[in-house]
Order: C-alpha cells, then sequence, then structure tokens
C-alpha cells in the first residue's frame, strides 16, 4: 500500500505541474502575432491566392467569368495550396537544466519548456504538425497534441547532460532543439549532421543562467554538476574566470559553425531576459526570417 500512496502522490505532484506550464506557455503563445505557415503554391485550399491568365488545357468550368467580365481576357481564380509541414521538438531534460543561480529563479529547464511550448502552440494552432524527435511522440495536430507535448516536457532525464534524440527524424522537416548545449560536442556534432543529411532544417537554441555567462564566484568556491556526478573545490574562483569565459566562448563558436555547416540557424538566451522575444525570434527564425 505504501508503493501505491507513494506513486499516487508522485502522480498527482506531476499533474500538479502541467496546468501551470501549459499556461505560462498560452501566455506567451498570445503575445506573438500568429503568422501564416505552410509553402504557398497553387493548388487545392480554401484562401484566394491570385487570378492568372487562362492556359491550354484548362476547362470551361476553371474560368472565373466575373473577373474575366471586367477584360477582354479570361482568368482562372487560383487558390493556396498549403502544404503543413513536421516540427519536431528536443527539450533538454537532463539536470544540467535544472540550474539557476537566483534563488527561486528560473532555471533553464523552466524557461526552455515554456518556450518550445508556446512554439508548439503557434505552430498547431497555424496547422501544423508537432512531435518532439525520436519516437515516443510522433508529429501531429489539433489541441490534443498540445496537452501531450505538455506532459512529455514534464519528464525528466538521467545523466548530467542531454544529448538530442534523432530516432525516426523525419526527411524535410524542421526542427527545434533547446538545450544549454554544455554536454559532449561529439554528440551534437552527430545529431545534426544526421538531421541535415535527411534534410532537416531548424534551430539551436542555447539557454543559458547570466551565472554560467558572467562567472561572478570569487574566493573558495565548490562546483558541483546538477547530477551530482562532477565535483571540483577551489580555494580560488576567480583564477577560473578567463579559462571558463574561453571555453564558453569556444563552444558557442563551435556550435553557430556546426549550424552553419548544416544549414541550421543557431540563437542563445539567458533566463534573465524577455521570454517574449525569445520566442519571436525563435518563430521567425523556424520560418527561414532571422
Amino acid at each position: 500500500m505504501s508503493s501505491v500512496a507513494h506513486l499516487r502522490a508522485r502522480a498527482e505532484a506531476e499533474a500538479a505541474r502541467l496546468p501551470p506550464l501549459l499556461a505560462q506557455a498560452e501566455h506567451l503563445a498570445g503575445t506573438v502575432l500568429l503568422g501564416e505557415h505552410g509553402r504557398r503554391r497553387s493548388g487545392l485550399g480554401d484562401d484566394f491566392w491570385q487570378y492568372r491568365p487562362v492556359q491550354p488545357g484548362d476547362s470551361l468550368r476553371m474560368i472565373d467569368w466575373r473577373r474575366s467580365a471586367k477584360s477582354d481576357a479570361q482568368f482562372v481564380r487560383q487558390r493556396e495550396w498549403q502544404v503543413a509541414q513536421s516540427v519536431m521538438l528536443w527539450v533538454d531534460a537532463a539536470p544540467s537544466m535544472q540550474f539557476s543561480s537566483a534563488k527561486d529563479g528560473i532555471s533553464k529547464g523552466e524557461r526552455a519548456r515554456v518556450l518550445a511550448l508556446a512554439v508548439a502552440i503557434l505552430l498547431i494552432r497555424s496547422g501544423e504538425r508537432v512531435g518532439l524527435t525520436g519516437t515516443l511522440l510522433p508529429p501531429r495536430r489539433g489541441e490534443g497534441q498540445i496537452l501531450r507535448l505538455t506532459e512529455m516536457f514534464l519528464r525528466e532525464d538521467e545523466g548530467d547532460y542531454g544529448t538530442p534524440e534523432t530516432k525516426a527524424m523525419l526527411p524535410h522537416a524542421r526542427a527545434l532543439f533547446v538545450s544549454d548545449f554544455m554536454g559532449d560536442f561529439a554528440a551534437f556534432t552527430q545529431a545534426l549532421t544526421k538531421a541535415a543529411d535527411r534534410g532537416v532544417r531548424g534551430v539551436c537554441y542555447q539557454v543559458l543562467d547570466p551565472a554560467e555567462e558572467d562567472f561572478p564566484y570569487r574566493g573558495r568556491a565548490v562546483f558541483e554538476s546538477m547530477g551530482g556526478s562532477l565535483t571540483h573545490e577551489t580555494k580560488k574562483a576567480d583564477d577560473l574566470r578567463t579559462r571558463y569565459i574561453e571555453r564558453l566562448a569556444e563552444r558557442r563558436e563551435q556550435l553557430k559553425d556546426l549550424c552553419r555547416v548544416t544549414g541550421w540557424h543557431y540563437g542563445t538566451h539567458h533566463t534573465g531576459e524577455s521570454a517574449q522575444a525569445a520566442l519571436l525570434w525563435l518563430h521567425q527564425a523556424l520560418e527561414g526570417r532571422s
């Protein structure tokens, strides 16, 4: 009975986390103008696209007689064919994303989940299919998928640092990877190279805590990874600052170069910055307009 009670308590705790995450994402998505998605082409659809002159092979019923009556030529009314694309998300759920330098502040993981879910809301409500990389949640449309994504984003992974999942990556899909990208760089290289080989293009979005950028530590300090597997003690933390900032800059340049080679966008965000500005940038980057 004790195990049942423990399981129920954990389930209730997880369920209690879902509404706040969804509410934050809904509010954030509501601040960004919902853009039109899809590839603009002539074809079957509901929205008017353009008129074009009649061409050989067009049947009489294709002619728009009202528009044609305004000139000496005959015209065909074309509708816009919106092809819903698949967008694959990977949000790092490793312990490193739980870090927050501010007491009761927003962790990297919290900001990553809210941004990714807000992006998903915008995409799904504009008719596109959104899912997770891997096989756990394939791309789908509809409000039900938003709830499924919310539940999946509350899962936590083991190990200190996360690695993108690229199984079942759909050819020519778009993708969004959100992480601190502090882990094994070879794994990130393999993931993006595999995605690019399948024609997948997308965005690598690096989320960092302000302290990870500034390294404000002085004197004696003990640094421990969020997963607890790595520990380093020093009496002069300020002596590490220059080397740390150089290593962080090197990792950022590696990510930029990798994205450049694979045709992806690279962006960075600090948890102390505006989530609205971050979402707007992500929305534009996924549309290829950033």
